[in-house]
């Protein structure tokens, strides 16, 4: 059984896919770029961007009941 996993903490999935999706207890998560959840646009330099993703990673697996360790 797959279940999609979505956030408000992370940007929205762009076209017909999740954020993520849980198949029993493996968790798929989608591609990232540097989109600030709030305003879906591309933060600024490619610093910001880097720590963006990894925020945006968090959110979801958080989502998840996960954590990037």
């Amino acid at each position: 059984m797959k279940t999609p996993i979505q956030t408000g903490d992370a940007p929205a999935a762009i076209g017909t896919y999740s954020q993520a999706v849980r198949a029993g207890d493996t968790v798929y998560v989608s591609g990232q770029i540097g989109f600030d959840p709030a305003t879906m646009q591309l933060v600024d330099g490619i610093d910001a961007q880097i720590h963006r993703v990894f925020r945006n990673l968090a959110a979801i697996a958080q989502a998840a009941g996960l954590g990037l360790e």
